[in-house]
């Protein structure tokens, strides 16, 4: 139990049903679905399209979708990747024909097809029981009448007024009087809503074919785009065999690449055996562990993890023990290694949440724009904001992550399930663009080396390391702590604005209990009946 002198939330419980969103107004949208009789995946569905309308930042129906089911609350765990491809047309000979030298992040070249409105439809279709119109109420609604601006949605969006001005339709939309809005204000977003509203009536074909795939064609073509009518009516995910590695008890389930669930595994591989349970959760010497494991696996998943479609991904030797126990014996006590290889890749945004129904059906589900606001494109009249996943893309041919037609980029999102002894225990995420796999570790050794509860190992201070550059620290840190780790010889800096979020919901099947536990530094809230 939580000091309750200590500023800070107490996690929340129920018996029925749980939600656990970062944006208060999606989880009531999906407890609403689930008091009204929907199941854990009509009320995932239902909260990701309202945070589309209400967390524009970080999500939008022009982002992509990932997700594990755990029907029943079995092991028997369902992956789905709902990530979107590049176009057709899209190879490093068309960028050199066309005098393109690099992706531009804000580019129409950044933009691949977006995989999350196809992933909606597929999943109500095969696990839902109400229909997607019914589910997409909620998120019209916001955007036709409004919804009131959170102080945290408010912190991004003032960050980004460069970027959406550079958009006549981000502008319009995303700049009304020409600022961001403030925290307490109403935003309305009716040319969304008219879209939202065309694909509650006619499901995908409504986004992929017509009048909203023409406007955002026609957009991404004005920019010189490569993208065509064809490359939106093909989109098309798929489900897919989920990965997992065995941690203190607990089986951890990730999706395989092309996203970096792998990389979150192969964390949990290297630290296992190296006693994290001894050392106190916020010691440099429990950090410094985590910062040498995350540099190094890191540089692997930057090496490697692509589109396995087009790429041999070794997904097998880097979840092997003797794979982890390498990259283990090259970290030394109480002293920094050299980066191991330069990243570069942005930091990105994203929304995370998770839902348990009354049958312990168990939903983990991300959706994401990628970098906040994406590309900053918009499409004309459609209102639809589009993701930028194609910045990840290299134009070396040499390159696991080269571009190629109708590839998929390396995913930094990643939704988790945790099993034990048959039974899912835990659906689980954190966002955060390229924090997510160190995010999943920091979280997981949280709860199972040092024992915190499910609240606490969220609130805990968090940092995170570059390959190439300093530790970023968030200013709760403690000071003998940064100070201990620069002893070792960590480059350390403030953190630019808070390091990722989380969601999760515990299933305590002997009690019959559900507890749920939301991020401090969202906006948002489990909610449980």
């Amino acid at each position: 139990m939580r000091n309750l002198e200590l500023p800070g939330r107490s996690a929340v419980l129920g018996t029925k049903g749980m939600a656990a969103t970062s944006h208060p107004l999606a989880t009531a949208a999906a407890l609403n679905v689930l008091q009204s009789g929907g199941n854990a995946m009509d009320a995932a569905v239902a909260a990701g399209a309202a945070q589309c309308v209400v967390e524009p930042q970080s999500t939008g129906i022009g982002g992509d979708c990932f997700v594990l089911y755990s029907p029943k609350g079995g092991d028997g765990i369902i992956a789905y990747n709902g990530s979107g491809r590049a176009p057709a047309a899209a190879t490093p000979e068309w960028f050199t024909e066309n005098g393109v030298e690099e992706i531009g992040e804000h580019s129409a070249h950044a933009v691949t097809v977006p995989g999350a409105v196809d992933a909606w439809c597929r999943l109500i279709e095969d696990h839902g029981t109400m229909s997607l119109g019914e589910l997409l109420q909620p998120a019209i609604r916001y955007a036709r009448h409004g919804h009131p601006v959170h102080d945290r949605v408010a912190f991004d969006w003032r960050r980004c007024t460069e970027l959406l001005g550079k958009d006549p339709g981000a502008a319009r939309i995303y700049l009304p009087g020409g600022e961001a809005p403030k925290a307490g204000s109403l935003h309305l977003q009716p040319q969304l809503a008219a879209t939202l509203e065309k694909i509650a009536a006619d499901g995908r074909d409504a986004f992929y074919t017509g009048a909203v795939a023409e406007d955002i064609v026609g957009h991404l073509q004005s920019l010189g785009g490569p993208h065509t009518l064809d490359d939106f009516a093909a989109a098309d995910g798929e489900y897919v065999d989920p990965i997992k590695t065995s941690y203190r008890g607990h089986d951890v389930y990730e999706c395989p690449p092309n996203g970096q669930g792998v990389i979150a595994l192969l964390l949990l591989n290297i630290l296992a055996p190296m006693g994290l349970d001894k050392l106190d959760p916020l010691s440099p010497e429990r950090l410094h562990l985590c910062i040498e494991a995350s540099r190094l696996a890191y540089a692997e998943r930057d090496a490697v993890v692509s589109d396995p479609d087009q790429v041999d991904v070794p997904v097998d030797r880097l979840l092997s023990a003797e794979f982890a126990a390498g990259l283990r014996d090259r970290i030394t006590d109480g002293r920094a290694m050299d980066a191991p290889a330069p990243a570069a890749l942005p930091a990105a945004s994203t929304v995370y949440l998770c839902v348990v129904d009354k049958d312990r059906n168990a939903v983990s589900f991300i959706n994401s724009l990628f970098e906040s606001f994406g590309s900053g494109l918009v499409g004309p009249e459609s209102g639809v904001l589009l993701q930028n996943r194609g910045f990840s893309f290299s134009l070396d041919k040499g390159h696991a992550n080269c571009i190629a037609a109708n590839k998929r980029p390396m995913h930094t999102i990643i939704p988790g399930m945790v099993v034990k002894d048959g039974k899912t225990v835990m659906p689980f995420g954190v966002m955060g663009g390229q924090y997510q796999a160190f995010g999943h570790m920091y979280f997981l050794t949280n709860l199972f080396e040092h024992g915190l509860g499910l609240q606490e190992a969220m609130d805990l201070p968090r940092l995170f390391p570059a390959l190439d550059g300093p530790v970023e620290i968030e200013s709760a840190m403690p000071v003998d702590t940064v100070a201990g780790l620069q002893a070792m010889g960590h480059k350390t800096a403030a953190a630019a604005k808070p390091i990722g979020g989380a969601q999760a919901i515990r299933i305590d099947w002997d009690e019959g209990v559900l507890t749920g536990a939301s991020e401090p530094r969202k906006d948002g809230q489990a909610l449980g009946y």
